[in-house]
């Protein structure tokens, strides 16, 4: 069920459940579609997007990009590995870790992914948000994030 307004005063548990109903659902519907299209799962696309744009990067990078475990973003970088879409590199600044990167096959596949991703979540949330609701919609969630992040809320401990 929606959350309430009611003048100025806003309904923060019922918001609590419309964003997280929202991103399920929003997540749901494109995982399944990148499965359906890619072979692959939303969660396999935000890790090899990530490795695009982020060449080098550590598994801590990544659960620290996601807000996850380390043990479960390796395994999950292990799983990356084994398809041939991710290498991992030596760390000459470090031989406990190692660096991550895109494979040739990894690279076209999260190009290819991303045209699917984009077009699915601008047809999904378009013809919800106009462009002013869109933006203030970005901006709040944005700053959220930024704060939740600046106080290490959330952050897993393992």
């Amino acid at each position: 069920m929606a959350s309430k307004l009611s003048g100025d005063e806003v309904d923060l548990p019922g918001f609590f459940a419309d964003l997280v109903r929202c991103e399920t659902r929003l997540y749901n519907a494109l995982n399944d579609r990148l499965r359906e299209r890619h072979g692959i799962v939303t969660s396999q696309f935000e890790f090899l997007r990530f490795l695009r744009d982020r060449p080098g990067a550590r598994v801590a990078d990544l659960a620290a990009e996601f807000a996850i475990g380390v043990g479960a973003t390796s395994k999950s970088a292990d799983r990356l590995e084994k398809q041939g879409w991710v290498v991992r590199q030596p760390n000459p600044s470090d031989r406990r870790s190692s660096l991550l990167d895109l494979t040739d096959e990894g690279a076209r596949l999260v190009d290819a992914a991303e045209t699917t991703f984009t077009n699915g979540l601008a047809e999904l949330i378009g013809d919800t948000l106009d462009g002013s609701s869109a933006a203030a919609a970005v901006r709040v969630i944005s700053k959220l994030r930024c704060v939740l992040e600046r106080d290490q809320i959330g952050t897993p401990t393992g």
